[in-house]
């Protein structure tokens, strides 16, 4: 399985149209997951970015479900979606626009990558307890990443084991 983009979603924090359109291409693509980026610090750490993303990882879990929302360490993603561009002969001005869209190809090809090589799922499904507004499971409503259908392991997500970017079992 190979990653490539879709689309890039500009975050809309103050209506959350990304949020419905992330819903939309779920449910369009059938997806069986939603992959997103966790910018830890360079120690591990959740800082403030860590948290918005996490924040925004709730909005869309609530959106997606019963779709599970998986977070996954996004550190050095764009330092490799660089290397990337570099090596495709695009030069820095060239690969400004794109640099965030190959930076979740490069995390999503990574965590497929890494589910392959070790039989268990990267990072940490979002607990249906840290999702706001839960009242039951429902069909997904209307950027981020989405695993296509067969794009995973044929266990329920949040059965698999948690394992962190290449970590190697």
């Amino acid at each position: 399985m190979i990653a490539s983009p879709v689309r890039t979603l500009a975050r809309d924090e103050e209506a959350d149209t990304d949020v419905a359109d992330v819903a939309a291409l779920v449910l369009e693509r059938a997806a069986v997951e939603v992959v997103v980026g966790l910018p830890l610090s360079m120690d591990g750490s959740e800082g403030p970015a860590a948290l918005r993303a996490l924040e925004h990882a709730r909005k869309i879990a609530v959106a997606v479900e019963p779709v599970p929302v998986r977070l996954v360490d996004e550190r050095l993603s764009t330092v490799g979606a660089h290397r990337a561009l570099h090596a495709a002969g695009r030069r820095e001005k060239q690969f400004r626009d794109v640099v965030d869209q190959a930076a979740a190809v490069v995390l999503l090809q990574a965590a497929l990558d890494a589910e392959r090589s070790s039989g268990r799922a990267p990072g940490r499904v979002l607990p249906a307890a840290e999702r706001p507004g839960r009242a039951k499971r429902r069909k997904p409503r209307h950027g981020t990443t989405a695993r296509p259908a067969g794009a995973s392991a044929a266990h329920d997500p949040d059965e698999r084991p948690e394992a962190t970017e290449g970590e190697e079992a």
